[in-house]
């Protein structure tokens, strides 16, 4: 049941209306009578106003349940309805406490949930791919506050530290700000004790932590890195990291990081390697072997007569990854890079004997045909060069320039010409 429905009817919907609904009404309403489309009538620019006035109050939860409660002059009063309820009254009843350090009433509130905790610690722990693959413990070392223990988190001698008068211990001070029919509140540091919500006295400040209530500790965390963990995964300490007083100890969170590997690539639980092999043993076969993650070697034969074209891929099922807290592995994918000979025959400018060519021709497959010319076509004899890939670049780049610098010149002389 609510106070009142003015602003309801202003948007002409039910108390009840969703926030689409208080959405759809304004938008048509708005359009409606907007000052652009009304310039010659007063009374549409007044109605366009109470439009915008009404969905300000009502598409602001919080601004609404105050409106609900205690109407209009409630939002004047900032909440305090026919009663009579102080602002301060009405925060402490709608966000818990009288003072507490929450955002205003239109800035947003919410409910304590329970003991602060501190803030959590979080690292990257890289790991290579054969610690990964294994498994192992890594010692990890860390920076973390402590609770003094020459004062037990008091920051100074027993009965000397008092609470802040100014802010009652808050270390914030609540000022309420008016802006037209609005009450703003909002948060300021306390000047008195700096934020601490305490005074101490320097002479009856801690020696040890100097008042800081915390001192610096090197905790030694032993992290298990179990076999197969996947990049990104996260391992958490709870209540080891900093601690402070009046709140629960923070956690210290790892991320594991895959670190590059020279030989292998990893997707998931699989891995690929590249082996380049030459034209001999991916023709008439051979054996290829792999260093593994493991110091084992896999040796790889490849069948005789087994053609491995440039860029094939094979694959030898479990021997990838082993998979993260299962029992089994991923696979190896192997991709073949098949090295050619830079020329066949005997000493370089000499042509290959004919007794050699016969013998590729007796093993390989015959030659294919390519276009052959007609008979009345004229035909001309050349030969294949080597290329200089430096010098063919350089040539390229001389001509883009050139080419630059005659437009520029022609660019000039219609410059010219122009003006003249």
């Amino acid at each position: 049941m609510v106070r009142e429905t003015k602003f309801y009817d202003i948007l002409g919907v039910s108390p009840d209306a969703s926030e689409a609904q208080l959405k759809s009404a304004y938008k048509k309403g708005a359009l409606k009578h907007h000052p652009d489309k009304n310039q010659h009538n007063p009374e549409a620019a007044e109605k366009f106003k109470d439009l915008s006035t009404a969905y300000e109050v009502l598409s602001d939860p919080q601004k609404r349940q105050v409106y609900d409660q205690y109407g209009e002059q409630g939002l004047e009063q900032g909440g305090a309805g026919g009663g009579g309820m102080a602002a301060e009254d009405l925060f402490a009843q709608f966000f818990g406490g009288g003072g507490g350090g929450f955002g205003g009433m239109f800035g947003g509130g919410m409910r304590d949930q329970g003991p602060k905790k501190a803030r959590p610690i979080q690292h990257v722990h890289k790991v290579s791919l054969e610690d990964i693959y294994r498994g192992k413990v890594s010692k990890l070392a860390l920076q973390r506050s402590v609770i003094c223990p020459a004062c037990d988190g008091r920051g100074g001698k027993e009965g000397a530290v008092k609470k802040c008068t100014g802010c009652d211990g808050h270390g914030t001070k609540t000022m309420m700000r008016q802006m037209g029919p609005m009450i703003q509140r909002f948060q300021t540091v306390c000047g008195d004790c700096q934020g601490e919500g305490e005074i101490i006295r320097d002479k009856d400040r801690c020696k040890v932590c100097k008042g800081k209530k915390t001192t610096v500790e090197r905790k030694v965390l032993h992290v298990h890195v179990d076999k197969g963990v996947q990049s990104g995964t996260k391992i958490d300490f709870n209540g080891e990291g900093d601690q402070a007083p009046g709140v629960q100890p923070g956690d210290v969170q790892f991320e594991i990081a895959q670190k590059p590997h020279p030989r292998f690539q990893r997707k998931g639980d699989d891995l690929f390697y590249h082996a380049e092999i030459d034209l001999l043993t991916a023709l008439a076969g051979g054996v290829i072997n792999i260093e593994h993650l493991d110091e084992r070697w896999l040796s790889v034969e490849i069948v005789p007569g087994e053609v491995i074209s440039p860029g094939e891929i094979k694959v030898i099922r479990g021997q990838g990854m082993p998979s993260y807290r299962h029992h089994d592995f991923g696979n190896l994918y192997i991709q073949f890079d098949v090295k050619f000979p830079d020329r066949l025959g005997g000493p370089e400018g000499e042509p290959m004997s004919p007794e050699a060519i016969a013998a590729l021709e007796s093993v390989l497959p015959p030659r294919k045909q390519g276009h052959i010319p007609p008979p009345d076509a004229m035909i001309e004899d050349f030969q294949l060069d080597n290329v200089d890939t430096k010098r063919e670049m350089a040539r390229a780049a001389g001509e883009a320039m050139d080419e630059e610098d005659d437009e520029m010149h022609a660019g000039g002389e219609r410059m010219q010409c122009a003006s003249q």
